[in-house]
């Protein structure tokens, strides 16, 4: 059985990761402040300064499989996942690291595929730009990249601030033109669970299969949640009418289609 050590384990991406990773494999996690549902002795307190404890913690376990959804300060950040990177080097562990659709957020013009050049020009999009960059040198094939959209589910912080807005009658600013995707934390876990028992490589664009406006997404859940309700405040992204896309495809054919969602299977998802 597989040792797999989840680095961030308590948050909304890796609480999925762990109910769906649990049955098949051997399961460690590091949490910040809130326990996991792990045993005791399979959870550890890690903050993203403390380099001496993830080696510590590396060594320990000697895991075959490392997935990082780590959040944190993007300078201690880099210098965090470049020791673990220099740790697992000489190993044959595989690193699985979550990236972001802001890789892109300097080009807003198209969809963005696996082979496009990231282009960045966020401090966050720059930062997960550099630390897939150095994954990539360190550890070569042996590092997957996982770039992802909004993630949605049935208690992440989008789909709370959405049930609390209407309870408060409190606005919520949407972008009219601004053309996104979007993927439920519980279809991510299971295709991260494929791409892993497959062995599949390289860089996955994890999304929806269509698009749709930020705006649209959020009338078809507004609208059946509280239909009497206007609590929607639109406006132009960069003050201007242009369609604008921040959003990924993915140019690859490995992923079955019963591991695909549509913008209204989520939204199905989050109403059911």
């Amino acid at each position: 059985m597989e040792k797999v050590l989840i680095l961030g384990a308590s948050g909304l991406v890796g609480r999925a990761l762990i109910d769906e990773f649990k049955d098949g494999f051997d399961l460690f996690g590091t949490y910040s402040s809130s326990l996991t549902i792990l045993p005791d002795g399979k959870q550890f307190q890690l903050e993203i300064q403390q380099i001496d404890k993830l080696t510590e913690i590396t060594r320990s376990i000697k895991p075959d499989i490392v997935i990082s959804c780590l959040r944190g300060e993007f300078d201690q950040q880099i210098k965090f996942h470049k020791e673990l990177a220099m740790e697992l080097r000489n190993s044959s562990s595989r690193l699985y690291f979550f990236s972001t659709t802001n890789v892109f957020d300097g080009d807003y013009s198209k969809p963005h595929t696996e082979i496009d050049i990231p282009i960045s020009e966020s401090d966050y999009g720059n930062f997960k730009i550099e630390c897939e960059n150095m994954l990539k040198e360190i550890l070569d094939e042996r590092v997957m990249i996982i770039r992802i959209p909004a993630i949605w589910g049935k208690n992440s912080p989008r789909w709370n601030l959405i049930k609390e807005s209407i309870i408060k009658n409190q606005m919520i600013d949407v972008y009219s033109n601004l053309v996104c995707n979007n993927l439920l934390d519980v279809l991510l876990a299971k295709q991260l669970r494929f791409i892993i028992e497959n062995k599949l490589k390289g860089i996955f664009h994890l999304v929806s299969e269509d698009m749709m406006t930020q705006g649209q997404f959020f009338e078809q859940i507004i609208n059946t949640l509280a239909s009497e309700k206007s609590i929607l405040r639109y406006s132009f992204f960069q003050d201007n009418a242009d369609t604008r896309y921040f959003a990924l495809k993915s140019n690859r054919d490995d992923m079955p289609g019963t591991l695909q969602s549509t913008n209204k299977d989520i939204i199905s998802y989050l109403l059911g």
